[in-house]
């Protein structure tokens, strides 16, 4: 970035808006309330794939003016709000929306079927058990709704911005009230009052445009410890396999002030770590037309707010740059726990999967990675059984899990979803030789994932408790830097801090330990 573009970007941050020379280039425009108004009034269609796929870069609008009108604003006063949430935390952080939204409209939160006056299920379209458990759960709570028919059941998420799934909803499930997708949470006070008077069977709303960003949204996060911050949204990468980019939209980035905003604000609340979200959060900022200013630039600024750790997933090997790398090697917040999702190791897999990289490539970018950060601890994705997989390519696979030595990863057997490039292709791998090349492939994970634990031993690390564990309420649980669950007896008055603990077990996903004596809560320096 040359001085001129910091210039302009420092004004960015400061909200400058109107001495930017470039800002006539940019797609990005605000938006007055009555804009906004004008704006959300206008008609929709349903979700289109087609369309989905032909999108261009259309004009990206800003609007700050999220308001609940006032003739809703306490419709929820008296009555109690469930949802349920699945997949990614991209959708634990709508759901943290749609809850601050509900809070502000009256209503209180339940875990309680029985208690609900409205039920939402956040949806994942990522895999076809997911998009199971939900017509699942849409079937269970049928008797329910037959019982209180006031009750208000709505879908939204991923699986309501695909078309087969809307209409399979509305064929078959008449009990679901409401159906609304990812691009238009922000109406949901608008939605629920036409689900409360509406006469229609079904209030759906889902819409096939996007590119609006809505920033100033209400939210109720969980606690006080950790926090998402989503910095962009959508996907322009459209990996064979994959439905997102039709169910989240292209790409758009919301502006570093009020990210930065953001974290600032995080920070002074005491929270002590940040994860910057996005479907693809590298490519961050490469909408933001002539003005270079990316994934590396906003870390590099966030790395000088005081907030003990900073995160960021989900990566693509495409989008990791150089400026990325040199920022992240500074270190002290900047986490080097670094998530690398690889798909598959044999170039020809990936190029059947339009993944945009090599095997090689791939092992080049590692290289670098490593060479800034010698320690960083590298996690992955990996899908088994994608169309056509021999057993050379998948042993190709098995020999790249070897050689970047990840120390965990989520892997998949490939799912078919409807509407992607990859759900045609004819497919002659038997499922029981991919459930065998599954095994094979944990197998291997397991053992570099124990083998990674044991140098922990002995080891004292730094630990944010996020409370009691699971599985025994005497004991706390909580992670390191590195991502690693530690569990050990310590003082209730810790939870939510960063404690120092002696590692005196290593298993092969866990580590147990005693709290060192004397500690002291760290900043991002200690």
């Amino acid at each position: 970035m040359n001085e001129q573009q910091r210039k302009e970007m420092s004004q960015i941050i400061q909200g400058d808006a109107a001495d930017r020379k470039s800002g006539q280039d940019k797609p990005l425009k605000e938006k007055t309330s009555e804009d906004f108004a004008k704006y959300f009034e206008t008609t929709y269609e349903p979700p289109n794939l087609n369309k989905a796929r032909k999108r261009g870069r259309d004009e990206i609008n800003v609007h700050y003016n999220f308001q609940i009108p006032e003739d809703i604003k306490n419709i929820g006063n008296g009555k109690k709000f469930l949802i349920r949430t699945y997949g990614c935390q991209m959708n634990e952080h709508d759901t943290e929306v749609m809850a601050g939204i509900l809070t502000e409209m009256g209503y209180e939160s339940t875990s309680d079927t029985k208690e609900a006056d409205i039920i939402l299920l956040n949806t994942c379209a990522i895999r076809e058990n997911a998009e199971n458990k939900v017509f699942g759960e849409i079937g269970h709570l049928k008797p329910l709704k037959l019982e209180k028919p006031d009750l208000i059941l709505g879908v939204c998420g991923c699986m309501s911005q695909e078309e087969s799934v809307v209409n399979r909803i509305m064929q078959k499930h008449q009990h679901v009230d409401l159906i609304f997708g990812t691009h238009n949470i922000h109406r949901l006070p608008q939605l629920i009052k036409e689900s409360m008077f509406s006469k229609e069977a079904n209030v759906v709303e889902v819409w096939s445009k996007e590119g609006d960003i809505i920033e100033n949204l209400p939210k109720v996060r969980h606690g006080k410890i950790k926090a998402w911050v989503n910095i962009m949204y959508g996907c322009d990468k459209f990996c064979t396999y994959c439905i997102v980019p039709m169910t989240r939209g292209k790409e758009r980035s919301r502006r570093p002030k009020d990210i930065i905003q953001e974290v600032r604000h995080l920070a002074a609340q005491g929270y002590k770590e940040i994860t910057l979200l996005g479907q693809n959060v590298n490519a961050y900022g490469k909408d933001f037309g002539d003005i270079t200013y990316g994934l590396g630039d906003l870390m590099n600024d966030i790395h000088k707010i005081d907030i003990p750790r900073v995160r960021f997933t989900t990566s693509h090997p495409r989008d990791f740059d150089d400026r990325l790398i040199e920022v992240l090697a500074q270190g002290g917040n900047l986490l080097d726990h670094i998530h690398l999702p690889v798909q598959s190791g044999s170039s020809e897999v990936l190029k059947r999967m339009n993944r945009k990289y090599t095997r090689e490539s791939y092992l080049e970018l590692v290289s670098k990675i490593r060479k800034a950060m010698p320690n960083a601890t590298l996690t992955t994705d990996i899908i088994v059984g994608f169309p056509n997989e021999t057993e050379e390519q998948f042993e190709e696979t098995l020999s790249l899990v070897e050689e970047v030595g990840f120390e965990s990863a989520y892997t998949f057997i490939y799912s078919p979803r409807e509407g992607t490039p990859a759900a045609r292709k004819k497919d002659d791998v038997p499922m029981e030789v991919k459930k065998q090349r599954l095994y094979r492939l944990n197998d291997l994970v397991n053992k570099q994932s124990a083998e990674a634990m044991k140098a922990y031993k002995d080891k004292v690390v730094k630990v944010l408790v996020e409370g009691e564990s699971k599985n025994n309420p005497d004991v706390l649980a909580g992670y390191t830097e590195r991502n690693k669950l530690v569990n050990f007896k310590g003082p209730k008055s810790s939870i939510g801090q960063i404690v120092d603990v002696k590692i005196t077990e290593a298993k092969t996903w866990s580590l147990d330990g005693i709290m060192v004596e004397n500690t002291v809560e760290v900043n991002h320096n200690g």
